[in-house]
């Protein structure tokens, strides 16, 4: 075999590998394919902001919930859509008898505006065993632009043995410029990049409709 027939074959078997490996993860019994729900007992959305250069504020949305079109034996055919309610954020803002902080962010037209946030994917790709990007349109305050997701791909399970039930594990982050929503110059005591960062356990849509997730026969929160 030529040597540039031997490269060839090893970019294919390569390429061939990570995807397997997007589907599998280390686990003999990978998720099947199918439609999957974020859980909201062990989902989080994290988001940060540069203040003045010289710290990062960060708060959190409690209320996220995604869906995930999971294609196991093509990952990169797989979809997600992701939704997040403004009006969960949480600042921790330690003067509350000052003010409101939480809907001053979540309802203020200089801020959030109430509107909700939403991710469509467009386009999943796979760059190595573990990691991805995926392309698709972001909406907020009620304008859409395209945005860039690099998701870290955590393993999946056949039956998660807690809950007996299939589970797939994500985290990921997003970074846009709140200059594309026309933002930046109303608080320039901020930066222009906002870090999104999410991390996500997914089930089948079935399971994933309650607010928490228990053992079967004990009532118990599962882990």
């Amino acid at each position: 075999m030529s040597l540039n027939r031997l490269s060839l074959s090893l970019v294919a078997a390569a390429t061939m590998f990570s995807s397997a490996v997007w589907a599998a993860a280390d686990n003999n019994e990978p998720a099947p394919s199918g439609t999957y729900m974020s859980d909201p007992a062990h989902s989080s959305v994290i988001w940060k902001v540069n203040h003045l250069g010289l710290s990062n504020y960060t708060a959190r949305f409690t209320r996220m919930t995604a869906e995930l079109n999971w294609n196991a034996g093509h990952p990169e055919a797989s979809s997600v859509i992701a939704t997040i309610d403004p009006l969960s954020v949480q600042t921790n803002f330690p003067f509350p008898e000052r003010e409101d902080f939480d809907k001053e962010i979540g309802t203020e037209e200089r801020f959030l505006g109430g509107k909700p946030i939403r991710f469509v994917s467009k386009e999943v790709r796979i760059t190595d065993t573990h990691h991805g990007t995926v392309a698709g349109d972001l909406t907020f305050r009620g304008e859409t632009h395209p945005a860039v997701m690099n998701v870290t791909f955590n393993g999946s399970m056949a039956r998660q043995p807690a809950v007996d039930r299939p589970k797939i594990g994500f985290s990921a982050e997003l970074i846009f410029k709140r200059s594309e929503w026309g933002l930046a110059p109303k608080i320039k005591s901020v930066g222009d990049d906002v870090t999104v960062i999410i991390e996500t356990e997914l089930q089948p849509s079935r399971a994933a409709a309650g607010p928490d997730e228990t053992r079967p026969g004990n009532g118990k929160p599962a882990q």
